[in-house]
């Protein structure tokens, strides 16, 4: 089903709400409602009836001052879905008003969510509140990634000024496996501190859980540990209770980009018992 959201509020407001659901062998896109320029064109897929890749697309390619994007996606029990984007997102200055991107993300019993979107550039002087929270069924499984960049690296840009909100949860059964928390404003010391980031312009982070990950964590850390960033970037892999988490601390949003699709190639096969294969959208 693919309809429109009903909204009365007269504020810029984006919201998207998918669903999931496998019938036979196949997982089928069955809910999707939009509101606002932010929409899923058609399901995909490129490796047959049994993933369905969605690719989320914001027209406007940038998101403002007071501007709020709201995304749900729901995978049902025994489907598996991927979600990606067609290009960076930008986070634009603002004149004083914040803006704001919330994420729910639900994996039922047997299902699979991978989450891969390309990364979000905060442009000096932008106002923004990113929160993402994913819950997990007891026999779920989860791969997702988010790549952050502070200022226009390429162009000398440095985030001097404005503010940013991270929140990000992940829970398995209604236990929380992860909480962060961050807040920072513009020549924030914290940027700058080696107990924060280093002076680097480019934070990531990947994460994975799935219901065999305690028995396989030894393995695949010493697999992933065996890659590394092509720029040298600092970098860690550990494994948490239920979680398995890499981190890219540097300055080269690509080499943060293409190392976690690395990291990715490896651990899909174990946690999906699919091979990697990459989706043609990165590549145009």
């Amino acid at each position: 089903m693919t309809s429109r959201l009903p909204h009365a509020s007269p504020a810029w407001h984006a919201e998207l709400q998918l669903r999931f659901a496998r019938s036979g062998e196949r997982t089928v896109l069955r809910e999707n409602r939009h509101f606002g320029p932010l929409r899923v064109q058609k399901a995909l897929y490129p490796e047959g009836d049994a993933v369905c890749q969605t690719i989320l697309l914001h027209p406007p390619s940038g998101i403002a001052g007071g501007d709020q994007l709201q995304i749900r996606a729901a995978v049902e029990n025994g489907a598996h879905a991927q979600l990606t984007t067609p290009g960076a997102g930008k986070w634009y200055r603002s004149g004083g008003a914040d803006a704001g991107q919330q994420i729910e993300l639900s994996v039922g019993d047997g299902a699979t969510l991978e989450w891969l979107p390309q990364e979000s550039i905060v442009f000096d002087g932008a106002r923004a509140h990113m929160r993402t929270c994913v819950s997990l069924a007891a026999d779920s499984r989860f791969i997702g990634w988010d790549v952050l960049c502070l200022g226009r690296a390429a162009s000398g840009e440095r985030f001097l000024s404005g503010r940013f909100d991270l929140f990000y949860r992940i829970d398995r059964g209604g236990t929380p496996l992860w909480i962060e928390r961050g807040r920072f404003d513009g020549s924030d010391p914290m940027l700058a501190s080696p107990a924060g980031w280093a002076g680097a312009t480019v934070c990531g982070t990947l994460v994975t859980s799935f219901p065999e990950l305690p028995v396989q964590a030894a393995q695949l850390l010493e697999d992933c540990r065996r890659t590394a960033p092509v720029d040298g970037a600092s970098h860690a892999i550990t494994a948490l209770p239920g979680l398995l988490m890499a981190r890219y601390l540097g300055n080269n949003s690509e080499a943060a980009r293409l190392w976690f699709a690395a990291l990715w190639a490896i651990i899909r096969p174990v946690c999906c018992g699919r091979a990697a294969l990459t989706p043609r959208i990165w590549n145009t």
